[in-house]
């Protein structure tokens, strides 16, 4: 007798621009790329280049204003602000990548885990899910750094935990959706196993959602660098840090302001490109929404 084939998810919608014309129609997507793509290519350009060493103390040229040498000045220590900011921006990226990761891939397996497994293994996952949003990323920080001593290594894995109940909650609720779909009941009466169903035709389908999520809390990851760096519970000296160059402005605010406006502005930008790129992302990859643009 011959197998039956399997159905497959119904696939998107034809009619319509294309994704490419859709989202450069989409003005949230186009500023939140644009800032997001120049957040990475300060990032890449300190890789190999910089307008002078960030680690280079000079105290004879020490609060300089912005100028032909010194692009945007010098901090209290005579460094140059315009090569901190560049190094400051990988140190951002990084923390972001590896904290998000963790998030996704821990936060994801456990949601996927919930959803398909249902009963008391989901109420355990949702309940330590729920314990975990009672840590937030900075006070998890303070403890880890009461342990361990501060570092970045230590805000990584704070930032990290404190996203995985979020990546849990939301995967376990999309999971949830597609499991009651006709393509997967299907997969089922003939004969896939759970993980096999998991694995390709839930995880494809809440993709989109999760790589929207991730943007999201790339740029929660950067701000949360941001403030722990600002308490000294972060990226340590002589390593430049956005968080630590407004830490050590703030003494500085009436004598050389702009030291605290460069960094600011620089997570602000980072911020905003990121949610901008993530509300995007969420309505270009919509099929309900698709359809309209």
């Amino acid at each position: 007798m011959d197998a039956v084939p399997l159905p497959s998810p119904p696939p998107p919608p034809a009619d319509g621009p294309g994704f490419g014309r859709r989202a450069l129609r989409h003005p949230s997507f186009v500023v939140g790329a644009v800032l997001s793509l120049l957040l990475a290519a300060a990032a890449a350009l300190s890789l190999g280049w910089t307008p002078h060493s960030p680690y280079d103390v000079d105290m004879a040229s020490k609060l300089l204003p912005p100028g032909g040498t010194h692009w945007l000045g010098t901090d209290p220590y005579g460094r140059d602000v315009a090569s901190l900011l560049l190094v400051g921006a990988r140190a951002s990226i990084l923390v972001g990548v590896i904290a998000v990761g963790i998030g996704l891939v821990v936060g994801a397996a456990l949601g996927l885990l919930a959803s398909a497994r249902r009963g008391w293994v989901e109420e355990v996952i949702m309940r330590v899910a729920d314990f975990g949003f009672a840590f937030p990323a900075i006070l998890s920080a303070i403890m880890l750094t009461a342990v361990f001593g501060p570092g970045m290594v230590n805000a990584i894995v704070a930032i990290g935990i404190y996203n995985i109940p979020t990546f849990a909650r939301i995967t376990r609720a999309s999971a949830n959706a597609i499991w009651s779909r006709d393509f997967v009941l299907a997969a089922r009466a003939c004969g896939k196993g759970t993980l096999a169903i998991t694995l390709e035709h839930v995880l494809p389908n809440i993709a989109s959602v999760l790589v929207v999520q991730a943007t999201i809390r790339f740029a929660i990851a950067i701000l949360a660098e941001a403030a722990l760096s600002y308490l000294g519970l972060g990226t340590q000296p002589p390593q430049p840090s956005w968080g630590r160059m407004l830490a050590e402005a703030q003494t500085l605010m009436f004598q050389a302001p702009l030291l605290a406006v460069f960094p600011g502005v620089a997570i602000a930008m980072a911020v905003l490109g990121l949610n901008l790129l993530g509300d995007g992302l969420r309505d270009l990859l919509d099929p309900r929404l698709a359809r309209r643009r």
